[in-house]
């Protein structure tokens, strides 16, 4: 008896090391933003069933710094965003159609961490590849009445969509008020009749970092950006040069 038990047990470690690997291989090939997480000890299938619930946790595992981004976070419920609702609430990006998703929870918390500063009340934000609506939403929500936040969208089914998603919740006075405006365009070309910005989100890969993006860029904004599979961090300085870094490794949809 002894033979095939020293025989099954390597088998059987085998097969969880492939099940591992098969495992870590889809949550990076889903956009390849979870596995830091991972490291964490946060499943994405146990976030909780509340939009509330989803925010504080990434608070509790630090990954949301800004109090006043997790209290607009809080406030813009991320079910009104997607197709299936009921996926609302798990941390991994969801598709909303067209070839596009909804980046996941995570990603966003970043990606606002890094802004924080930028999104002040009465500043001026673009977001790139708004897809869903959700983060211009919650970009309107911090800079307020007196900023100006632009959504560009290729997808023009796509801008519909996000501006009644953006109507059901507290950033709808904000687009009759003239203050938040989703437009379908090409969004590597950014909305120069609104320009500058204080902060620049982009929301899929570019193979470069767009030319028009940094020249409708103020002095002391920010862009954050995934290039390839990097997400930077793009600063111009008050003498009008870059100082650019890279700060996690991440996988997006391509920017068109």
């Amino acid at each position: 008896m002894a033979r095939p038990t020293r025989t099954w047990l390597p088998n059987y470690m085998v097969g969880v090391a492939l099940l591992i690997i098969i495992y870590v291989n889809l949550v990076i090939s889903a956009e390849g933003q979870v596995l830091q997480l991972m490291t964490m000890g946060i499943s994405p299938s146990t976030d909780g069933n509340s939009n509330s619930k989803l925010i504080d946790r990434l608070q509790k595992y630090g990954i949301i710094h800004s109090k006043v981004a997790a209290d607009a976070m809080i406030q813009i419920d991320r079910a009104d965003y997607v197709l299936d609702r009921r996926s609302a609430y798990i941390d991994s990006p969801q598709p909303i159609g067209y070839n596009a998703t909804i980046s996941a929870p995570h990603m966003h918390a970043y990606c606002l961490d890094y802004l924080s500063e930028h999104l002040k009340p009465g500043n001026r934000v673009l977001d790139v590849g708004s897809g869903s609506g959700y983060l211009a939403a919650v970009f309107a929500l911090m800079v307020g009445e007196t900023g100006r936040t632009v959504g560009v969208e290729h997808i023009s089914q796509l801008v519909d969509r996000s501006i009644e998603s953006i109507k059901k919740g507290p950033a709808a006075h904000l687009l009759d008020k003239g203050a938040l405006s989703i437009h379908v365009g090409d969004g590597k070309k950014g909305f120069p009749d609104e320009a500058p910005y204080d902060a620049i989100h982009v929301g899929a890969a570019a193979s470069e970092i767009p030319e028009a993006l940094v020249n409708q860029l103020k002095p002391g904004g920010r862009i954050v950006i995934p290039v390839v599979d990097s997400l930077m961090i793009i600063d111009k300085l008050a003498d009008g040069t870059l100082k650019q870094k890279s700060v996690m490794d991440v996988r997006y949809v391509p920017l068109v």
